[in-house]
């Protein structure tokens, strides 16, 4: 099955899955794209110890519940598209491990959809495995769909937020920032984090304690600089720029608090080679209680 341009939501019969595909949902409407719900479970699940095939009727039972939580998702995206758009949608199961799947698949998707926990998580993980490969590895951006712990609601309204860090990736951030703003009509909040307790630029190392408004001139007028092309290329978009010298993640995860999305790269400044994920979209698709979109911009990443 083709899921070119598409987005692709994968599901696992879980709650945030449903979730997911709702969000999902209204993004396919929105930009007017196909919307592909996708399920996969490994072969391996046909095996008993000892590397003994299941008898055929294990593979049936999997392929009938893989085919029933499509429908389910299937039903809970026709309500968010309405008939109009009900041709929007496809389903597709294949017998295949979510994680490879998933990140074949976003290989031709504009965007993957994931919820932000599975239900074959172990107790005490706050993130499936699926979901944190797939945000590290993926070709395409990832949205991990998080809501408010309290209410169980994905907001729906309040700005959309980039974390950008002076380097050549941020440019990849603000690309999809501005596109996902523009479209909602929402404000865009770029945040700069210029330095923190964890990474200290060389040149600023001998910096006395205290003496950083030079400084902070210097990176409000680069960050401006780097914004005006934006800016330009999309005039509908309000934008409030934010210079903090203080940990990324805990000037995004503030901010995530009444946004409605948070976006940011896959690897930061400080990331080391091999690295699934930088520690601060780490924290984020962990923490924020909004949905998150993790941005590739290490090796491998097109240009925006």
């Amino acid at each position: 099955m083709n899921a070119a341009g598409k987005i692709v939501v994968g599901v696992d019969g879980s709650e945030s899955a449903v979730r997911a595909v709702r969000w999902a949902a209204e993004e396919s409407v929105a930009h007017g794209l196909g919307l592909r719900i996708v399920h996969g479970f490994s072969p391996m699940a046909s095996y008993y110890g000892g590397g003994l095939p299941a008898p055929q009727y294990v593979m049936d039972e999997l392929a009938a519940e893989g085919e029933r939580l499509l429908s389910t998702a299937a039903q809970a995206a026709r309500e968010v598209v309405g008939a109009a758009a009900e041709s929007l949608v496809t389903t597709e199961m294949r017998v295949e491990a979510p994680i490879p799947l998933m990140i074949d698949l976003s290989k031709a998707a504009r965007m993957l959809v994931l919820g932000s926990s599975g239900r074959g998580g172990f107790a005490g993980m706050m993130v499936g495995s699926t979901t944190v490969s797939s945000a590290a590895h993926a070709a395409c951006p990832v949205v991990v769909v998080r809501a408010d712990e309290e209410s169980g609601t994905v907001p729906g309204t309040g700005p959309v937020i980039a974390g950008v860090d002076g380097g050549p990736a941020g440019e990849h951030v603000l690309a999809a920032a501005f596109d996902e703003a523009s479209w909602r009509k929402a404000p865009l909040t770029v945040v700069h984090t210029w330095s923190d307790a964890e990474y200290v630029p060389p040149m600023f190392a001998g910096r006395p304690a205290g003496d950083w408004g030079p400084v902070e001139d210097e990176q409000r007028r680069l960050l401006a600089e780097n914004l005006t092309g934006w800016q330009q290329k999309y005039p509908d978009v309000a934008v409030e720029q934010v210079i903090a010298r203080d940990r990324p993640r805990h000037q995004l995860l503030e901010r995530a608090e009444g946004a409605r999305l948070v976006v940011v790269g896959s690897r930061g400044r400080g990331g080391f080679r091999g690295m699934l994920l930088g520690s601060t979209s780490q924290a984020l698709i962990h923490h924020a209680p909004c949905p998150v979109m993790v941005v590739r911009t290490g090796a491998g990443a097109g240009k925006p």
